[in-house]
């Protein structure tokens, strides 16, 4: 258990943050599917992204970590066999963008999961799959684990429902260059989380196959095409320089995260803007993206495009004169914890006025107090309530090492706040 020591907290700080996980994952799949080699740099180490990695040695792919990164010895898009069955742990990026890279596997491949992994659906993405000629299926037709079998998709035209998650598009999209086809994939419901698709098409187009879309509702991929190998930079994690704009609105300090910048791939670095309407300053420069702490007043936020980012916002609201609606992120019930439950009880628990409704959270600011924090073996509860004990004394998190899963070293560089 870790116990936060309130504190006198820097009046000015630099940190930097790993690379981002949701580009680590996907740059490593376009890369294992490359003709490579690639090279890339700033990918995240972290539990999440290493079963990504470890998939795709099982799948045959070879990756060697060099002083500057990884290197990655693409395969022109043939993999396996993979003779034994891959655990993902509660990798949910690494299930649903896996089990489509598998459909290019020869063999049969099995993903398997932990006990939460096997309740998060899957259904959605293994229908669209099976229309474009793979031949996948999972327990009940829509959890994990998850059987692909040896038959390489043909392509074609395909609609997908995103409304539970926009990795089941962004795993098409992924290996539609592979098809023989093509894709030409309409969206029939949602999608959540857009930015992650917008990231999954310029990643492509790195990888030098460009994306023809319209809106979020229709995206065309050409088959019979190999990404190209090459050198290609990650992103620094704006979803975990979050925690540490958030550690400036309610420390009222000058907090500046080094790498996020204007133009960033990632949704989450919009998270600032966010802070800046509930009363914080927000000065971007070339270099970094800095918040300086002010006076806090609730706000109304659509945090549809910022999912990651809601239990952050919801501690920094229960510090924030009045109350704060966050909305449209009915889908976080399906991540790693339910968390608009997980978020709601334990600021109860903290003595914060906090409910859910159909598709996010009311928060009514004031009245917090130490509690321990169970974290349901969520990084990001546990991450985002060890800020609560900037402000009060007694916050304790349970299961604290719960974060190697997106950001290893997130305790030492918290630690980086205090004078």
């Amino acid at each position: 258990m870790k116990e936060i020591l309130p504190g006198r907290c820097k009046e000015r700080v630099v940190v930097r943050v790993p690379g981002s996980k949701s580009h680590t994952h996907r740059a490593l799949i376009a890369a294992a599917l490359s003709d490579g080699p690639c090279a890339l740099t700033g990918a995240l180490h972290s539990a999440d992204t290493h079963l990504t990695r470890r998939a795709l040695v099982q799948l045959g792919v070879k990756i060697e970590e060099t002083g500057g990164g990884l290197v990655v010895r693409g395969t022109s898009g043939v993999l396996g066999p993979c003779r034994s069955p891959i655990y993902l742990g509660n990798s949910g990026t690494s299930m649903r963008l896996l089990t489509a890279v598998a459909t290019l596997a020869r063999g049969e491949t099995i993903f398997s999961g932990s006990q939460r992994m096997h309740q998060r659906p899957i259904g959605d993405l293994v229908d669209g799959l099976n229309r474009i000629g793979a031949r996948v299926s999972a327990a009940g037709g829509a959890f994990p684990p998850v059987r692909v079998a040896d038959r390489r998709p043909e392509g074609g035209r395909v609609a997908i429902d995103c409304s539970v998650s926009s990795q089941f598009l962004s795993a098409l999209l992924l290996i539609g260059p592979y098809t023989g086809r093509g894709l030409d994939i309409t969206v029939s419901g949602g999608p959540v989380s857009r930015p992650y698709i917008d990231m999954t098409v310029r990643i492509m187009g790195r990888f030098g196959v460009g994306v023809e879309r319209q809106g979020y509702r229709r995206f065309r991929v050409p088959g019979g095409r190999i990404y190209t190998g090459g050198s290609h930079a990650v992103e620094p994690d704006a979803s975990q320089a979050g925690y540490f704009w958030a550690a400036a609105a309610l420390t009222g300090a000058r907090v500046a995260v080094d790498g996020i910048l204007e133009g960033s791939l990632q949704g989450d670095a919009q998270f600032p803007d966010l802070l800046a309407r509930m009363g914080c300053t927000v000065v971007r420069s070339a270099q970094r993206t800095a918040v300086i702490g002010g006076p806090l007043s609730g706000i109304h936020a659509d945090m549809g495009d910022m999912p990651d980012l809601v239990p952050t916002l919801a501690v920094v609201a229960a510090f924030a004169e009045g109350e704060t609606v966050i909305s449209n992120v009915a889908h976080l019930r399906e991540k790693e914890s339910d968390r608009l439950a997980a978020v709601s009880a334990e600021l109860g628990r903290m003595g914060v006025f906090a409910v859910e409704t159909d598709d996010g959270l009311r928060v009514r600011g004031g009245g917090a107090h130490g509690a321990r924090i169970q974290t349901y073996d969520d990084h990001r509860i546990a991450m985002s309530f060890a800020l609560a004990g900037l402000r009060v004394p007694g916050v304790r998190i349970e299961n604290e090492q719960c974060v190697e899963k997106s950001f290893p070293d997130f305790w030492s560089v918290f630690e980086q706040l205090y004078e």
